[in-house]
């Protein structure tokens, strides 16, 4: 609880100051050396602060850090997979699930399609809009995690007229109480730049199915806001709505006390670029069964930045890694009850579209179920695939040949 307090007054500090000296008139040395903060001689060692009479903005926003320590702080390192996660022209691989270990060895889903991508230009009937449209949902297994085996289709489309009859992908796994449930996105035609997506859910008793669907989805995005004119113009509206009013993507469901928090990434309509890239956010739709009907939490969006969904238990809460856009990109993040979110870290940047390990021990430490999994990677626009990841433990740097703790 001290280290939330600790944390919540540094951000509100770090903006206090900002826009203080932001509305100060041609005397930036006077507005950032005015305030007299107490600085300690072990404070002054540790950020190198010069004269404790002349404090710029940056020393005064490191004063306020939290005592993290570097527990939460990795590295990542990407590399190629063998069999059929090798690269095939002609076919994207992209958006693996979560990986679990069942009967041996590791299964694990994903998005799959064939073609190049057309873009809107086109016939939107016909063409394939995005590397991610006229999607289905495969599964492979793995023994050893590098050398994987294409098992086939486990979620197909549905038939035309039902909400998932264009794509369905970027899918997620949770196993419950012997049965195992993907979540996952889906998109009804016509697929235009203004379509509405949303998530659908199917379970089965064994992880290599059959699959039975959910014949409704299980979530979709707010119904607040106004598009203008009728000119196939996702950033013209009258009214943005929500931080989800768009679409609702990524979804990942984690059971947590006793209920089931569904995780998901919320577009805007009318989204804009900031100062912290796209307007991407996270929010939260809690659930008493893991096929709802979820609620979303009124605390929503419960994260400002952020990208793919990437989210674990661990001491109690949930982490949750925040990569691509926003203010607080590259960062990790630890929520003590799954709705409010402290950043742990900032890092130099993760893979796209984590698969993490499920089978790891996630109380070993922080960031053990990252020591290892799945991305994708852009080969070309039209062509993704899924390699491989690693992280390590950053604790010091030394110079080569120089002798470490």
């Amino acid at each position: 609880m001290m280290r939330r307090i600790k944390s919540t007054m540094w951000m509100a500090i770090t903006l206090v100051f900002a826009v203080s000296c932001h509305n100060k008139e041609n005397n930036n040395e006077s507005c950032c050396s005015s305030e007299k903060v107490e600085v300690t001689d072990m404070q002054m060692d540790k950020l190198g602060i010069t004269n404790r009479e002349y404090l710029s903005a940056a020393s005064k926003r490191a004063l306020q850090w939290p005592e993290l320590g570097n527990d939460w702080y990795i590295e990542f390192e990407v590399f190629d997979l063998k069999g059929d996660f090798a690269y095939e022209e002609g076919v994207v691989r992209r958006d693996p699930s979560a990986l679990i270990k069942e009967n041996g060895k590791y299964y694990v889903w994903y998005t799959r399609s064939t073609g190049k991508t057309d873009g809107f230009a086109g016939d939107i009937e016909k063409d394939k809009v995005f590397p991610w449209d006229r999607c289905d949902i495969w599964y492979a297994t793995s023994e050893d995690g590098v050398t994987w085996k294409e098992e086939g289709p486990a979620v197909l489309r549905g038939e035309k007229g039902e909400y998932d009859d264009r794509s369905v992908f970027t899918v997620e796994i949770m196993k419950w109480d012997g049965k195992y449930y993907l979540c996952y996105q889906t998109v009804k035609s016509p697929y235009n730049v203004r379509v509405k997506n949303q998530v659908g859910l199917a379970w089965a008793d064994s992880p290599d199915g059959p699959w039975t669907k959910s014949k409704d989805p299980i979530l979709s995005p707010a119904d607040n806001g106004i598009w203008e004119g009728e000119v196939q113009n996702r950033f013209k509206v009258k009214k943005k709505g929500d931080f989800d009013s768009h679409k609702v993507h990524d979804p990942c469901i984690i059971p947590y006390k006793g209920k089931f928090y569904l995780y998901y990434k919320g577009e805007q309509m009318g989204e804009e670029v900031t100062f912290g890239g796209r307007q991407i956010r996270h929010g939260v739709a809690i659930a008493d069964n893991p096929k709802g009907p979820y609620v979303k939490s009124p605390y929503n969006p419960i994260s400002n930045s952020g990208h793919e969904i990437c989210v674990w238990p661990y001491n109690g809460g949930i982490a949750s890694l925040i990569t691509t856009d926003g203010p607080e990109r590259n960062t990790i993040q630890w929520s003590p009850d799954g709705v409010n979110f402290e950043i742990q870290s900032s890092i130099k940047g993760a893979p796209h579209a984590i698969g993490l390990n499920r089978a790891a021990d996630n109380e070993k430490d922080p960031t053990e179920v990252l020591r290892w999994g799945l991305t994708h990677e852009y080969r070309t626009y039209d062509w993704q695939y899924i390699r491989g990841f690693r992280s390590r433990k950053v604790k010091n740097h030394t110079a080569i040949g120089e002798e470490g703790e």
